[in-house]
């Protein structure tokens, strides 16, 4: 990780010489403070080569702080960075004074230039037009609202965090007598990236993002050793991740892990599986009965597949304007540039799901007795959902249950998979295993579209839905042989 932030520092510092400096939206948590972080460790070094007698800084020192001939450099790296460093606190009335807290003794321990900034007459003037032209007030979900309105009212703060982020960005070195704009830096992590939890055109959305392609628990190791040099870090640490973004009341406060319905230590083995190894819906699942079997049944495992796989497709179409970041990960979703995924899924993932729920019942129950499964257009009952025969076979140096058959029986009884199958309601299975759909849809974090689109990776063939049994048969020969 170390490395990993020394070669974000020289990335930094690349773009610092095409303009006055950089701005951060810096709310107080893990991600922000981990960019600030760097922004500050890139001063330290500029710096300590300064101070070894490197001319070539000294020049390039004057250059980037607009300094003249006859105006002494900086005396510190605080200077340097209050030169070239501008964060900034976006308080709604949402935010708490604990965050505000952190993120001013952070920005003081840096030495940026901060400002705090509250932006609820900004959300408000944009929830009056619509309110004026629809005749209707939206309320948040601990007020009564819907999660459609809650969903709303969150994303708008979100949004005007990024419009009033690039103004100050823009204008804040006229303020000072200087030329050019800031470059806006983001802060959203691979993991949220990955799952989509973040809102499209928010403060994700920026000019460079130096976290872009590293996970969670990465960036928790480096606050820990940056921790030494800012001892704010520690207070960041110790708090839960949380967006801030609905009302906190006696019986509710927001954090981003129960907003997603999982931790991000397992994003991160999501991630990998889907990238790495090239796992689908019925791939990961497997994979998962080994490596979680012994804490969690397989139900449960079942239901954080699905919610993965489903928050994955539904949000994926935002990593088409994800902003370019330093990659650090080899799982990487940044669309366009390492991840060359479709972005439009069937975010129903009936035929992957179908063979989870088989799989499930199996391991849970005993026997091969096929599920019944429901024609969602009609209704009808079909007689059996996918046969599946179990084979060992080695990949990846691990021993996984694969499949050996699964078409035939399964369109036998489904059709086409355009019918999208479901299990019947008398099935154990279907009743126990409810994925957590709001996890789904809660927060600043969501949108969701639609498409018909399925994996693009050669690897990620074992989960996509066979149009043909004989295509089928002819894929599972292959696989076979491998």
């Amino acid at each position: 990780m170390c490395a990993a932030g020394n070669m974000c520092i020289r990335y930094l510092f690349f773009f610092v010489f095409t303009q006055a400096g950089f701005f951060l939206p810096l709310s107080g948590g893990i991600d922000s403070s981990s960019t600030a972080s760097l922004v500050g460790s890139m001063c330290d070094l500029v710096w300590e080569a300064y101070q070894n007698g490197s001319d070539s800084v000294a020049r390039d020192l004057r250059e980037i702080l607009q300094l003249a001939d006859n105006e002494p450099l900086p005396e510190s790296s605080k200077h340097i960075c209050r030169a070239i460093f501008s964060t900034c606190y976006m308080a709604t009335v949402n935010s708490s004074n604990a965050t505000k807290l952190r993120a001013k003794t952070l920005a003081e321990q840096i030495g940026s230039n901060h400002i705090e900034v509250k932006i609820d007459d900004s959300v408000s003037a944009a929830m009056n037009i619509f309110t004026a032209s629809t005749g209707l007030t939206p309320k948040f979900k601990v007020h009564g609202g819907s999660q459609t309105e809650n969903l709303a009212l969150q994303n708008v703060q979100a949004r005007q965090r990024m419009v009033l982020g690039y103004l100050y960005a823009q204008l804040l070195p006229w303020t000072q007598g200087k030329k050019g704009s800031l470059l806006v830096l983001g802060s959203a992590n691979v993991d949220e990236s990955l799952r989509g939890y973040l809102t499209k055109y928010d403060c994700s959305s920026a000019d460079i993002n130096p976290i872009g392609g590293i996970s969670k628990t990465d960036l928790r190791s480096f606050c820990r050793y940056m921790s030494q040099k800012y001892p704010e870090l520690q207070n960041i640490l110790k708090a839960p991740p949380t967006a801030e973004l609905e009302p906190i009341t006696s019986s509710y406060v927001q954090t981003d892990e129960e907003d997603m319905g999982m931790k991000y230590s397992e994003l991160q083995v999501f991630g990998k599986l889907r990238k790495e190894q090239g796992c689908g819906p019925f791939a990961m699942f497997c994979k998962l009965i080994h490596i979680w079997g012994d804490k969690m049944s397989p139900e449960e495992i079942s239901c954080k597949v699905k919610s993965f796989f489903r928050g994955y497709s539904i949000n994926r179409h935002k990593a088409t304007v994800i902003t370019p970041a330093y990659h650090a990960e080899s799982y990487s979703p940044d669309d366009n540039r390492f991840d060359l995924r479709p972005f439009l899924y069937n975010v129903q993932w009936a035929w992957q799901f179908a063979a989870i729920d088989q799989k499930v019942h199996i391991l849970t129950h005993g026997g091969s007795k096929p599920l019944e499964v429901s024609n969602s257009k009609s209704g009808s009952v079909k007689p059996s959902a996918p046969q599946i025969v179990h084979e060992k076979v080695i990949k990846n140096d691990d021993v996984v249950d694969t499949p050996t058959h699964y078409a035939t029986a399964f369109h036998t009884a489904i059709g086409t998979p355009s019918l999208y199958p479901t299990l019947s309601n008398n099935s154990q299975t279907s009743q126990d295993c409810q994925i957590n759909d709001k996890s789904l849809e809660v927060s600043h974090k969501r949108h969701s579209t639609s498409g018909s689109g399925f994996e693009g990776s050669k690897k990620a063939r074992m989960d996509s839905t066979p149009t043909k049994v004989q295509k089928s048969q002819s894929w599972f020969s292959q696989l076979l042989r491998k």
